[in-house]
């Protein structure tokens, strides 16, 4: 047996141990690609397992996420702090090998993956990121960013639509970093593909622009290592790897088949594995000159010493540039930027203007973006429509990547996941945009955000039944509550130019979270505030209209809806009504402050409470109590002018007046 099929025999023993430990789990594709990660890692993978965060590192990426056993085996064993006992330990709870591949939990995991496609997707963010880094950075023989983006994907990847929508900006953005390794084992859940997946996968990637290297011997050690080095060789394309496996291998009596997919192989069928993968270990037990071969410690330091060198040659050159780099990867925000922005925010309540929060968001771009590099924006072919260029905005091609603006085209999933994957690189702070009601095409990536905990801001036009003619189709209606009910989302809805501004610096500060920002098409007043009030503002609720003493009635509203609160208050207040306007842009920063000053915005004495929005009226209890009144959508919105719309489904001041007084 040779010395690299020992090597690979040390994953697969691990990775079916692991699986038989936990009684759950997936063998099959870690046994499978167990040759090509022993290539990879062992001989082109540049890492450091004592700084998993070197910034020049190689990036890796399990887009198959349910092989995570293969990933866990190699930080393992390559030296990485994630110990035999936590390998022991895998998928229980706590513990730092989760049943998919989680990022934060052990060091090494780029990124989480389990949602079939969007790991590759993420690659592609992360390849993005590289290129876009080091055009921006880079100068003549100082390439301080260069690195390769890696991904294994399987089946199922290729599968889901959105490995189309990111493989397909990949080959026209020419990632020649990114290498994908795509594991033709042939199986899937249900059994042989055959019956579901016929694709002729080679010429689909052609199609894209790809480098394909096909039907590669995926149990070939020289055929994967000449595969790399041919796929490393062209920079001007991605390449897609296609290697041919046997999923289980080692298994004499279920590799090849589905059996091992997603179960343990069982006692006597792991026995029989080592006898005929001539492993004479037993559970756990790697002997040392194994760990010797896979110990990647004292390279990977090495590697690193050797672009610190480099680095501080760069520095001394390039000492502003050198400066900002390690600003940016460190994802630390410009000295100036709370002085700066807050007087930005201050002269915009001083200088009311009536218009959609589309474009006050466009705004807030415009003067924020001049005190940014790092901002790295883009939209789902809606940039005329979201408003998400401003005058410094610079397209990002295949032949000049130091543009700062991404066009996805129509791929409203692929984005977010890209986004996610440029946010976990690091050196960019990203953002996408499309209507609100597309945002469910996308929804799970920015539940991968959340997850992740990761900063990728969304800007969402066109919020609400105020879209009016495009009809139901393109109202949104439920998507704000169900951005709201994510958590660790961040969601605002903005009244006016003031609160979009905040809520854009707001979601630039917070580094540990997605943000929805949810803007009209239509135009909004400005409301009048003290400085008071607008600081409030980033407690996500806040007053904005008050009354002499304890109100009677409290108006709760957020977006244009603010307007109408504010209008229906001053009707009521001349009718004898005590009336407090309650501006709630942010229902989850308003949870977070402390128990005093949500009860002093809504104090629980009143109950007689009215919610105003043009979304679903049924997250509202909460605010409002079961007594409460909600003005809100309980159907589907309708083709019309959107002042008809907005008659008909009742929000107006005559209609919140009423349902006010229905109080008593």
């Amino acid at each position: 047996m040779s010395s690299q099929k020992r090597l690979a025999n040390a994953i697969r023993a691990l990775s079916m141990d692991g699986v038989q430990q936990a009684n759950s789990g997936h063998p099959g594709a870690p046994m499978g690609m167990a040759d090509i990660a022993e290539v990879l890692w062992r001989s082109h993978l540049n890492h450091n397992p004592q700084n998993p965060n070197w910034a020049d590192r190689d990036r890796f990426v399990l887009s198959n996420g349910h092989g995570s056993m293969l990933i866990y085996s190699l930080l393992h064993l390559t030296g990485y702090d994630l110990s035999i006992d936590d390998l022991k330990n895998f998928r229980q709870l706590h513990s730092k090998t989760p049943g998919h591949p989680e990022y934060g939990y052990a060091p090494g995991i780029e990124t989480t993956t389990g949602p079939l496609g969007q790991g590759i997707t993420n690659a592609v963010g992360m390849a993005i990121a590289e290129k876009a880094l080091a055009a921006q950075f880079n100068r003549e023989q100082h390439n301080i960013v260069d690195h390769h983006t890696y991904a294994f994907l399987g089946d199922g990847c290729l599968m889901e639509g959105i490995s189309h929508e990111a493989c397909s900006l990949a080959g026209t953005l020419g990632l020649g970093k990114l290498i994908a390794f795509w594991d033709d084992n042939g199986i899937s859940i249900d059994g042989d593909v055959d019956g579901w997946f016929t694709d002729d996968t080679v010429k689909r990637f052609e199609a894209y622009g790809w480098h394909v290297i096909p039907a590669v011997d995926g149990h070939d050690a020289a055929a994967i290592e000449a595969a790399i080095t041919a796929a490393k060789a062209e920079t001007s394309r991605p390449t897609l790897i296609c290697t041919k496996t046997v999923i289980g291998f080692g298994s004499p009596n279920k590799s090849g088949s589905h059996d091992c997919h997603g179960a343990p192989l069982g006692a006597d069928e792991i026995k029989a594995t080592r006898e005929q993968l001539g492993w004479e270990y037993g559970p756990f037990e790697i002997p040392a000159d194994i760990y010797a071969q896979w110990d990647a410690k004292e390279s990977g330091a090495a590697k690193e010493a050797a672009w610190d060198e480099q680095f501080a040659t760069y520095q001394a050159a390039y000492p502003e540039l050198a400066a900002e780099f390690k600003r940016r990867v460190n994802g630390e925000l410009p000295a100036e930027w709370e002085t700066q922005t807050s007087q930005i925010i201050a002269d915009l309540q001083a200088n009311p203007v009536s218009i959609a929060s589309r474009k006050a968001s466009q705004n807030a771009l415009e003067a924020f973006g001049k005190l940014l590099p790092e901002f790295m924006g883009g939209s789902a072919d809606l940039a005329p429509s979201n408003l998400t260029m401003w005058s410094g905005s610079k397209s990002l091609t295949t032949d000049d990547a130091s543009g700062n603006y991404i066009h996805y085209g129509v791929r409203e999933f692929g984005m977010t996941a890209i986004i996610n994957g440029i946010a976990l690189h690091g050196g960019f702070i990203p953002y996408g945009a499309t209507f609100l009601m597309f945002m469910e095409y996308a929804r799970n990536a920015m539940r991968m955000a959340a997850l992740m905990k990761v900063q990728n801001i969304q800007v969402y036009t066109h919020d609400s039944i105020g879209l009016g003619e495009d009809g139901p189709t393109h109202q949104p209606v439920e998507q704000i509550a169900s951005l709201r009910l994510t958590p660790n989302m961040s969601t605002w809805r903005p009244c006016d130019q003031v609160e979009s501004a905040m809520a854009w610096k707001l979601a630039i500060e917070r580094k540990d979270a997605p943000t929805a920002l949810i803007f009209s098409r239509q135009n909004l007043a400005q409301q009048a505030r003290d400085a008071a009030q607008v600081a409030n503002i980033a407690k996500g609720g806040y007053i904005l209209k008050d009354c002499q003493g304890t109100p009677d009635l409290i108006l709760i509203a957020t977006g244009s809806e603010v307007d109408l609160a504010v209008q229906a208050a001053a009707e009521l207040t001349a009718k004898g009504k005590q009336v407090r306007v309650v501006s709630m842009p942010s229902t989850d920063a308003f949870d977070r402050q402390d128990a005093a000053y949500r009860e002093a915005v809504l104090p629980a004495s009143v109950t007689a409470r009215v919610a105003i929005e043009a979304g679903i009226a049924d997250y509202w209890y909460k605010y409002v109590g079961l007594n409460g009144r909600i003005v809100g959508m309980n159907s589907f919105g309708e083709s019309a002018p959107a002042g008809e719309l907005f008659k008909l489904f009742g929000f107006t001041v005559d209609n919140v007046v009423e349902v006010a007084l229905s109080l008593g």
